[in-house]
């Protein structure tokens, strides 16, 4: 399958992964639309509230999505992700639930070294591999509304959030309302109790590409293999 854009994404498996792609409808993995579980108390209909992030899946960004430079395939983008997380090691990331923007994600309650060191080691090491933004996909990131730090990553790197500005993130919803997006994060307080009393497993980066549809799927799944010290 040809793929207008690529990308590095966490992809959380186990039973959290299952229910983030069914709330989103969409299976990132395995490149598949999923039924939604039936929530009470939705202040909108679920495909409204997720139209946005649906067609990512259920994910975080570590490297986001960008087209590739001249004279490179995905085989290269693979390949040097594979020698970056040769590298760094798994870690755990405990999770909350959280509105920030009128968007509604799971967020870690702390960044640990290993995160920054692993988003910032995709974001640079494979960098020669992205083609420079056009003027479009510049001006859709709204360059005169970002702070200075933010507007020279995404001149520098294609991205503003990056490095000491990035945050991991799950999200769950597009944008909302104040009173929707608290009312959702009601709604999903009960069936994510479970999934989030137990910390998280970061155990692998997925390369991911983006249809012509705009729905992102897992090309290959590159574990991190570092050692961790005893």
């Amino acid at each position: 399958m040809p793929f207008r854009r690529l990308a590095l994404y966490h992809l959380p498996d186990g039973p959290l992964g299952a229910f983030g792609a069914a709330w989103l409808g969409w299976d990132a993995r395995r490149g598949a639309t999923l039924p939604r579980p039936e929530l009470p108390h939705l202040p909108d209909e679920a495909e409204t509230l997720t139209a946005v992030p649906m067609r990512y899946g259920f994910h975080a960004t570590l490297k986001a999505p960008f087209r590739l430079a001249p004279g490179h395939e995905v085989q290269d983008v693979a390949r040097r992700a594979r020698l970056v997380c040769d590298h760094l090691t798994p870690f755990d990331l405990q999770l909350e639930l959280a509105r920030d923007y009128g968007f509604v994600a799971l967020r870690p309650r702390q960044q640990p070294p290993q995160l920054q060191a692993l988003e910032q080691a995709l974001v640079t090491r494979l960098d020669d591999l992205r083609a420079p933004l056009s003027p479009e996909e510049r001006d859709r990131r709204r360059p005169d509304l970002l702070p200075e730090p933010a507007r020279r990553h995404l001149d520098h790197w294609g991205y503003p959030h990056v490095l000491e500005l990035f945050q991991y993130h799950l999200t769950l919803s597009g944008q909302l309302a104040a009173e929707d997006a608290k009312a959702l994060c009601q709604a999903l307080q009960a069936p994510l109790a479970p999934l989030l009393a137990q910390p998280m497993a970061v155990k692998a980066v997925a390369l991911v590409g983006e249809d012509a549809e705009g729905r992102f799927h897992q090309i290959e799944e590159i574990p991190l293999l570092g050692q961790i010290a005893d």
